[in-house]
């Protein structure tokens, strides 16, 4: 009977984590160790610790109170529930942009459809946008959760046996005369906001969550213990966690020091990501790589569109149609359109500067991370979810301390970009 429960509680973990591994590691986490070696890494542990909380606290108030963070806004104020609405609206275009600028890259890799049509450099993007938006068009939760749970499998063990394998053979040989860049520098400064933007994932993506555990309830109708979601929640993200660092070693080990820069187009750079594993393991796993690598960044798509047209529904329900859930199906249809042409845009305007739509995305969602924290832990009070749902006083401590933190380095941001 637990295995029985516990099968119909697995799921938003696992999309978390799924949908995490996308680009803040496979892009982030890669070129921290590529350009920095391990000077990140120490930033990397306490950021994903300092995170942790407030993703947590999204699945525990979803458990004790069955409905989502976007109804728990509202219950701190409507003012609160319109900050969240316009910072998601603000961002929502350039993390979806950024999001399918990557998959595009992967997908171009493993399929050359470049050389299918190249006047049209956008085919690819095009593609990533019409399979993305089509997975999801039905409105089938179930689709996108047993999508996932089968690809976050077949990447984590590849990426396991190639972290394994670079640890067992060693760092390569650093070029003469090789200078590390300086982390401490402007540019290094900047970086590192950028990665713990996305590390392991936007935090403003803990609403997504606990809008998954919700809909998990919904579909499978059974109600987990806290204890069960709380499982689900933690074995995704430690694992997102971990496998963020396993990145890290890549890029340091296989990069850092050899006079080698990682391309600045998204071709390329997926490329020389596959090039890590195939280095490693052997040019036959190339294939193998290269679908689990392309259908990785496939799912954190189609959660990326999902996440943020569930957010734009059940915002809009709320704010402007009274929370009537009789046009669920065609408000969320809507919303998908809308943030797909939006991001779109986006993209096309970005095309040729890659990492510059990556930077810019992920430090958006680090600058508005300290206000989604806030919100979080105040929704994890007694009052709102019941004594026995409530947070630890070390987990509140350490809540503390995550604020502190995402505040600093917000407002240290905004001094060194518009202030120095």
């Amino acid at each position: 009977m637990k295995w029985k429960k516990l099968k119909k509680t697995l799921g938003p973990g696992i999309l978390f984590a799924s949908t995490a591994i996308g680009v803040s590691h496979l892009v982030q986490s890669t070129r921290a160790g590529a350009n920095y070696g391990f000077a990140l890494l120490g930033m990397i542990i306490i950021t994903n610790i300092l995170k942790f909380p407030f993703f947590e606290y999204a699945v525990r108030y979803a458990n004790a109170t069955g409905e989502s963070l976007i109804e728990g806004y509202k219950k701190l104020g409507k003012p609160v529930l319109w900050i969240y609405f316009l910072i998601t609206i603000a961002s929502m275009f350039f993390v979806t942009a950024a999001v399918s600028i990557v998959t595009a890259g992967f997908m171009d890799n493993l399929f050359g459809l470049s050389s299918l049509w190249p006047s049209f450099k956008l085919f690819p993007v095009v593609l990533v946008f019409l399979v993305s938006t089509g997975a999801l068009i039905t409105g089938k939760f179930s689709v996108l959760d047993g999508l996932i749970k089968t690809i976050g499998i077949l990447l984590f063990v590849s990426t396991i046996i190639v972290f394994i394998l670079t640890l067992i053979n060693g760092p390569i040989d650093h070029i003469n005369n090789f200078t590390p860049l300086n982390v401490f520098d402007d540019v290094g400064i900047l970086f590192i906001i950028a990665l713990m933007g996305w590390m392991p994932t936007a935090l403003d993506m803990s609403c997504w969550t606990s809008l998954w555990v919700v809909e998990k309830i919904k579909s499978t109708n059974y109600h987990p213990t806290l204890k069960e979601n709380l499982f689900d929640f933690n074995l995704g993200y430690w694992v997102a966690a971990f496998l963020s660092i396993c990145f890290v070693t890549m890029g340091a080990f296989l990069i850092f020091g050899t006079g080698n820069v990682l391309p600045k187009d998204s071709v390329g750079f997926a490329s020389s990501v596959i090039d890590l594993y195939t280095s490693t393991i052997g040019d036959w796993s190339y294939l193998i790589i290269a679908i689990a690598a392309f259908s990785i960044m496939l799912g954190t798509s189609i959660g990326v569109f999902d996440g943020y047209s569930r957010v734009l529904q059940h915002s809009s329900e709320i704010l402007f149609l009274s929370n009537d859930n009789k046009h669920s199906k065609r408000v969320y249809i809507i919303s998908l359109i809308i943030l797909a042409i939006g991001s779109f845009s986006i993209t096309a305007f970005f095309m040729g500067e890659f990492k510059n739509l990556i930077d810019l995305a992920t430090t958006i969602s680090f600058l508005i991370a300290p206000l989604v924290a806030i919100a979080n832990l105040k929704l994890v009070d007694k009052k709102y979810i019941g004594k026995a749902y409530a947070p630890k006083p070390l987990m509140k401590f350490v809540s503390y301390l995550g604020i502190a933190f995402l505040t600093g380095f917000a407002l240290f941001y905004v001094y060194i970009k518009f202030i120095k």
